[in-house]
């Protein structure tokens, strides 16, 4: 069994609760369903939003999930780059798996498909 870090993105149109909250839970939930993930697994969860979106904590929803409540969360700002991905929320979901890291399927939803084409079946 390894340690596999599973990437993924998505942005929101606007700094609003509601709209951070909902993208938080769409793109773990993508993430959990394209790789399998059981939320006894998780070792962790590091999330980072971009500096204009401060309406809610990301980590708030995943509490709620159920099964999760105890997974260790952690929410940080990214850093600010000129000309960067704005309104984004970045997951790192730390899991255990038994998976290569060819086998894990990261996600990235909305404009953040930008960031990592190679891994979000676009091209550059």
């Amino acid at each position: 069994m390894f340690v596999r870090g599973v990437r993924g993105a998505i942005t929101v149109e606007r700094n609003e609760e509601t709209e951070i909250l909902n993208a938080t839970a769409e793109l773990l939930g993508q993430i959990v369903a394209e790789n399998g993930i059981d939320p006894e697994d998780i070792a962790s969860v590091f999330v980072t939003v971009t500096q204009d979106l401060n309406a809610a904590f990301p980590a708030k929803v995943i509490r709620e999930m159920q099964g999760w409540e105890l997974v260790p969360l952690m929410c940080a700002l990214e850093i600010s780059v000129p000309g960067g991905l704005e309104k984004c929320i970045r997951l790192m979901v730390s899991v255990n798996t038994t998976k290569s890291q060819k086998e894990i399927r990261h996600v990235y939803l909305n404009n953040a498909i930008k960031l990592r084409p190679d891994l979000s079946g676009q091209t550059k």
